[in-house]
């Protein structure tokens, strides 16, 4: 038997020639330094419009006219979220959209996760067929009028409901959950049914409790479509007693007196030399009031956000 000698020369000059690729590969830190404040130069560019209109919410009528691209609050009051929590159409609404969104997401994540299970199974007869059945609906769908048609035939319009079950299982989700669930071991769900687990013990003891990612992932998105949802409390919904919150800051941002929002009369209300509260720092701190619960939720998911997304594409 003949031994494989190592030349070491011949070692060092290829660890030396990766290393000059790499170094070359590398930008220099000029370079990596004009990156970086490129990045951070866009990103304060975002945030822009934002301080614009959270600055306008704190600041008094006769200012915002005076200097209506302010980056911060000029003359500083808090009248107008005083005003808009003593808005019974707004409050109303956000009732609303609260618990469209909480009842929504739940029942959301319950079909999701249970048709996910499902499809995970590959041994299942017919398994392609139903996964094409919902992978056709992300490609083609019927239109509006069908959709408005099949939702008057079953008594959904003008209902609270008519917001959350069109909306009950979203594709893309599935199928994301579904790759999700395809990549846990069999191993561990075949112990479980060895101990006695039936399938639905199996999904609640076994598969949801390392699934944590996907179902934050999959949730936020769910969460987040239900808040900003605004389509279908428009075509929907015509009694604006049952508007959700982004349908009440719509009509509020297009025509402020449609809803009759305050006690002082219009000719007052454009008035704005006299006024702490008119509808232009009411509209922003109406935008405010509507996005602050979504910043506050995501920063306690963003942990799970990439990670569910990576491993929930996997498999497929």
């Amino acid at each position: 038997m003949v031994e494989q000698t190592v030349d070491p020369s011949r070692h060092l000059e290829e660890q030396g020639s990766f290393l000059k690729r790499k170094s070359l590969d590398a930008n220099p830190w000029w370079a990596q330094a004009l990156i970086f404040l490129v990045l951070i130069g866009a990103g304060l560019l975002t945030l822009i419009p934002m301080v614009n209109v959270w600055a306008i919410s704190f600041s008094e009528a006769h200012e915002i006219y005076k200097n209506p691209m302010m980056l911060w609050p000029q003359s500083f009051t808090i009248e107008p979220y005083k005003y808009i929590f003593h808005t019974k159409v707004l409050l109303k609404a956000f009732e609303i959209t609260v618990f469209v969104t909480v009842v929504g997401t739940l029942l959301n994540l319950a079909f999701t996760a249970t048709g996910a299970y499902g499809l995970s199974k590959t041994h299942i007869p017919g398994h392609r067929f139903l996964l094409w059945l919902v992978i056709i609906p992300m490609l083609f769908g019927a239109g509006l009028i069908p959709m408005y048609i099949l939702l008057k035939n079953i008594g959904l319009l003008n209902s609270i409901w008519v917001l959350i079950i069109p909306q009950l299982v979203a594709p893309f989700n599935l199928i994301l959950m579904r790759n999700f669930f395809w990549s846990i071991p069999e191993s561990l769900e075949e112990s479980a049914r060895i101990d006695g687990a039936s399938e639905l013990r199996v999904l609640w003891s076994v598969i949801l409790p390392l699934s944590k990612p996907v179902i934050a992932t999959v949730g936020l998105f769910y969460a987040v479509g239900h808040w900003n949802d605004f389509f279908s409390g428009l075509f929907f919904i015509s009694d604006n007693s049952k508007w959700p919150l982004q349908m009440v800051l719509r009509s509020i941002i297009i025509d402020f007196n449609m809803l009759n929002m305050g006690t002082q009369n219009t000719n007052t209300l454009n008035d704005a030399s006299h006024l702490v509260v008119q509808p232009e720092n009411i509209k922003a701190a109406t935008i405010i009031f509507a996005i602050v619960p979504i910043l506050v939720v995501y920063p306690f998911l963003q942990k799970y956000f990439v990670k569910g997304i990576m491993l929930g594409s996997v498999k497929g």
